[in-house]
């Protein structure tokens, strides 16, 4: 996806801060009002390529994604969950991510390659909680809360998904407040 429109939208308010977002086919920059001409100019090509970017990162392969998944389990889980494979799926509609115990095998919804990092680890490491513990109960979610981005993740992918109109899991509804 190209560039496509830039607005340029200056803000009194915004003394130091430059942002911005892509909305539809267009990217916004928010910069301070007192900009000069040549400020806002050299910004906007920042942020403008920053954004480019981040739409062009290429995904983690099933490898990357599994050296992620061990990284993960070893500094939140105390290296207690090691699965056999983390994979990519595309069939997965409903849900961010799954486990096969018996296999001891993750696989995870294509729709979080354009996700942050953190959201994708967030999600990586639930599914790594549930080789631990099965269930959705108390000790699941313990283990869950202990990635720091937990809370800030579940609200992303609550989010993304009311935006989506997607439907959530059940278990995550019951956890979510």
């Amino acid at each position: 996806m190209g560039a496509g429109e830039v607005e340029v939208r200056r803000s009194p308010r915004r003394l130091r801060t430059v942002s911005a977002y892509r909305e539809d086919d267009r990217i916004v920059v928010l910069i301070p009002a007192s900009f000069s001409a040549a400020d806002e100019a050299e910004w906007v090509e920042t942020m403008v390529a920053r954004i480019l970017r981040s739409e062009q990162r290429v995904p983690l392969s099933d490898d990357e994604l599994r050296v992620r998944a061990l990284r993960l389990s070893d500094r939140h889980l105390g290296g207690l969950a090691v699965p056999e494979s983390v994979r990519w799926v595309s069939n997965q509609h409903t849900r961010w991510g799954s486990c096969s115990l018996g296999a001891r095998a993750i696989r995870l919804s294509e729709r979080l390659q354009g996700m942050p990092s953190w959201v994708l680890d967030y999600v990586i490491v639930h599914e790594l909680a549930h080789l631990i513990e099965p269930g959705h109960d108390e000790r699941f979610w313990a283990w869950v809360d202990r990635y720091p981005g937990a809370e800030k993740a579940k609200g992303y992918l609550l989010g993304w998904s009311e935006a989506a109109k997607v439907s959530l899991p059940s278990e995550f509804d019951s956890h979510v407040d």
